[in-house]
């Protein structure tokens, strides 16, 4: 399950907990501008649990210093050994700007990251002189005995080549569907083991028609930004034509299994479909993204319980 930007600090040990109890697998807390932080959040669930696995999802490469990010990620890691995911990103530029840290290649700034945090974190003393990021004998009081997996939060292409030779993953977000976990994994070309975690949308009704109904906005969302993941939908043209014609009532009616590319959208049934179908084109994760309040979350941990036992 995914914890929201927007949701109070406090929730996320009644949701940790509660995640905990029911044995669902992990908890990825997400880290936008100017919104909650991931890794005091991180930090908190994993304090308040024995099992979970807490990802972070996703934190920008330029927020803090790359040395910093390893400090903060080797003392999760040593805190709670094996229970850390690690998502790093290129975070949005537009908040980049804003706070004064965008650079000219976020490309070439998410590649020097990476391989650095990655070096910190398996022990190693770094010097360091890339075009974004300098070091000179850095290296970790007390590394993590067992690091964890670096994942780059990326879309494009380039950037998905990038996490292939660079990281121990991805994480892809919400909009994903098998077609395009299986483009992205082809595209990231990874020469060993690779990680890929999913985010996805989450919205069961005993109704399918009045789940389509609800993430209509949400889809036409998805359509308006243009990311690459709903571009790799089967039906994209045709949604298109739909979305342009009559807005979201268009893309309320589509047909039933185009929404299987889009989400765990539908009957609780849909939801298996979906995330199995996002397994079998090479996710090792699905984490679902719940209402985005209190009351909903709560349901919505309800749906993920039996979602994660019908998944095992």
């Amino acid at each position: 399950m995914c914890f929201d930007r927007s949701l109070p600090a406090p929730f996320v040990v009644e949701v940790a907990e509660a995640l905990e109890a029911a044995a669902v697998d992990q908890l990825w807390v997400i880290e936008d501008c100017f919104y909650t932080a991931a890794v005091s959040l991180a930090a908190t669930a994993l304090a308040r649990t024995e099992q979970l696995t807490v990802g972070l999802g996703i934190v920008p490469a330029v927020a803090r210093n790359p040395a910093i990010t390893a400090m903060e990620l080797a003392t999760l890691a040593n805190l709670a050994p094996g229970r850390l995911l690690a998502g790093i990103g290129h975070g949005v530029q537009e908040w980049m700007e804003q706070m004064g840290a965008r650079t000219l290649s976020p490309l070439t700034t998410l590649d020097e990251v990476i391989t650095v945090v990655r070096r910190l974190l398996h022990g190693e003393t770094v010097t360091f002189d890339g075009r974004e990021v300098t070091m000179r004998d850095v290296s970790l009081d007390a590394p993590p005995v067992h690091a964890p997996p670096i994942l780059a939060g990326v879309q494009g292409p380039k950037s998905l080549e990038l996490a292939g030779r660079a990281a121990d993953g991805v994480v892809l977000a919400e909009g994903a569907g098998p077609t395009y976990v299986a483009q992205s994994v082809a595209r990231a070309r990874p020469a060993g083991e690779f990680r890929v975690s999913v985010f996805t949308a989450l919205a069961i009704v005993d109704d399918a028609a009045v789940a389509h109904r609800i993430m209509a906005p949400f889809v036409a969302g998805l359509l308006e930004s243009g990311g690459p993941a709903v571009l790799a939908h089967p039906h994209i043209d045709e949604i298109l034509e739909r979305h342009a014609a009559r807005g979201v009532d268009g893309i309320a009616d589509m047909p039933s299994d185009w929404w299987i590319e889009l989400g765990a959208i539908g009957t609780f049934d849909d939801a298996v479909r979906h995330a199995e179908a996002l397994a079998d084109a090479g996710a090792h994760d699905v984490a679902f993204f719940p209402g985005p309040t209190v009351d909903l979350v709560r349901e919505d941990i309800e749906h993920v319980t039996r979602l994660a036992a019908a998944l095992r």
